[in-house]
């Protein structure tokens, strides 16, 4: 594996896996262009070294090939404007066209290719469509860290037709870099703050992290199917009643480890699931037939700030409540805060999954914690102690 930072690009074409996969209006617009303006720096280092750069995504699931709604056509125009360079266009990711332009390409010129998976082959991790691909370039470089934990043709099998010229661009070497910082190098005391509706969705985390924290602070819909398994009455509160005993063992293994499990200890309740419901604060283990919990109280809130802004490392993956909702924000705001002043405090904080990353940027808190991961399932899968095939394709 190449370092990418000491790598001289002169002269080279440098075929780029990017993460491109961004939201876009009915007019074909990009509403978010987060993904898109991470890789610039990746894609300016090249340049600025002399060499040219091929770029590939995928944008959304289409199902029939090509699709109006999915071609990557539709980023030329906001790309050229971030990079300061007329990107040129094929059609088609493989085929004549693309092999011409590729071969064309001159220093300081970029070409992207059209969406990957208007071929079936790209998700199923052929080898030959892989090939294709790496025929257009003279050096791979995978900068989709939201990709790496699927083994596609542009993500994992490209990487063996490169085995001198493969590497991270600066998105995959920052996102490695710090959940390695956080899952083995942490500062103590950590903390994980779990939320986020289920329990189902986080069991692995919560089972690879235990070994590794020294807290754990659970909320959002997935503390009540602990709470329940704590003898408590949660109402119509989400629950899973097939993962009560699992909750009852994770809480037991924490014990016996020496980590402190913080749940909330008060909820804000509401009569229906609405904004406009009626609410109440109560204590999370006395909740009323009829009545769900939302958020958590203030007195988690509380506890949860003191434990968080004494710790030296922080993961956050989920929200504390329903925070789309004004009426139920104000624990997941709180939250964000706290990682934020821990932050400031010289802790290390790894934001990661969509809605903690949302929330970050809801609040305007993406300049006050330390790094927001841009691979919501990739970022959980490597935290659960998953082998990423995009990562070890280029690591071994």
């Amino acid at each position: 594996m190449k370092n990418f930072d000491s790598y001289n690009f002169a002269g080279k074409r440098a075929l780029i896996r990017v993460d491109f996969n961004v939201p876009l209006d009915e007019n074909f617009h990009i509403t978010d262009t987060t993904r898109i303006d991470a890789a610039v720096p990746t894609i300016k280092k090249i340049l600025n070294d002399g060499g040219s750069v091929i770029l590939m995504s995928h944008l959304g699931r289409p199902k029939e090939g090509p699709t109006e709604k999915y071609s990557l056509k539709h980023l030329l125009g906001y790309l050229g404007q971030v990079l300061g360079v007329t990107v040129s266009f094929a059609g088609d990711c493989i085929g004549e066209e693309a092999v011409e332009l590729s071969k064309n390409l001159k220093n300081g010129e970029v070409l992207l290719l059209e969406n990957l998976r208007f071929y079936k082959n790209e998700e199923k991790g052929d080898e030959e469509f892989a090939l294709k691909l790496a025929k257009l370039g003279d050096v791979y470089v995978n900068d989709a860290f939201g990709t790496a934990h699927r083994a596609h043709a542009s993500t994992a099998i490209i990487a063996r037709f490169f085995p001198e010229d493969k590497m991270f661009g600066y998105i995959m070497e920052n996102e490695v870099k710090s959940i390695d910082k956080v899952l083995r190098n942490s500062a103590r005391p950590f903390t994980a703050i779990l939320g986020g509706a289920k329990v189902s969705d986080k069991i692995e985390i919560i089972n690879n992290l235990l070994d590794k924290v020294d807290n754990m602070v659970i909320g959002g819909g997935m503390m009540f199917t602990f709470i329940k398994a704590m003898g408590g009455e949660v109402g119509k509160s989400l629950i899973e009643e097939d993962l009560v005993g699992v909750a009852r063992e994770t809480l037991e293994k924490a014990d016996k480890l020496g980590v402190k499990i913080y749940l909330p200890e008060d909820a804000i309740i509401a009569d229906e699931f609405s904004n406009e419901a009626h609410k109440k604060e109560v204590s999370s283990g006395q909740i009323p037939e009829g009545w769900l919990g939302l958020d958590i109280g203030p007195k988690s809130v509380q506890t949860f700030n003191g434990v968080i802004t004494s710790s030296k490392t922080l993961l956050w993956n989920g929200p504390m409540g329903v925070f789309e909702m004004p009426s139920f924000e104000a624990g997941t705001k709180a939250i964000a805060l706290a990682v934020a002043e821990a932050t400031g405090k010289g802790a290390f904080s790894l934001i990661g999954g969509g809605d903690s990353v949302a929330a970050i940027g809801k609040y305007g808190l993406k300049d006050r914690v330390s790094y927001v991961s841009t691979g919501g399932g990739a970022m959980l899968e490597y935290i659960e102690g998953k082998t990423l095939p995009g990562v070890a394709a280029i690591k071994f």
